[in-house]
């Protein structure tokens, strides 16, 4: 068995499950505010871990480079841009589904979708800037 693949496929899994719970996260509670707006709370949650999972994944892959080649991934140009971005958009996300979770209601309506339009364009990017970071790599 090909070790170093199955480390590198299960990061990629939890890397993928992390960004559509994301991406799903974000727009449903866009979708549903004026149907069911408390399930934005339970929401603000699954984005939090959502982009804590991505955050961990993205460092499993570094980490699996590191454990089978003794190094980091050798990424230059676009790719680096595309990491920097998914840094920040998960930087971001993270820290603002932490203050909704904390702070959201006291929030007027306005701004509690603000917030989620953040989240959705976070996240968006986010998974626009992977496929950027896996092909220019």
């Amino acid at each position: 068995m090909d070790w170093q693949s199955l480390a590198y496929a299960i990061v990629q899994v939890a890397h993928n499950f992390g960004a559509a719970a994301l991406v799903g996260s974000a727009f449903s509670a866009l979708w549903l505010a004026d149907r069911q707006p408390e399930i934005r709370y339970k929401l603000a949650w699954v984005m939090l871990l959502g982009w804590a999972v991505q955050a961990a994944s993205g460092a499993g892959f570094g980490a699996v480079s590191f454990l089978y080649y003794g190094e980091l991934p050798d990424i230059h140009g676009i790719a680096i841009a595309a990491l920097v971005i998914k840094i920040a958009c998960a930087a971001g996300g993270f820290l603002l589904a932490a203050v909704y979770l904390r702070a959201a209601a006291r929030w007027a309506e306005p701004a509690r979708t603000r917030a989620w339009r953040v989240q959705a364009v976070l996240s968006a990017t986010a998974l626009t800037a992977a496929a950027f970071l896996r092909w220019f790599s």
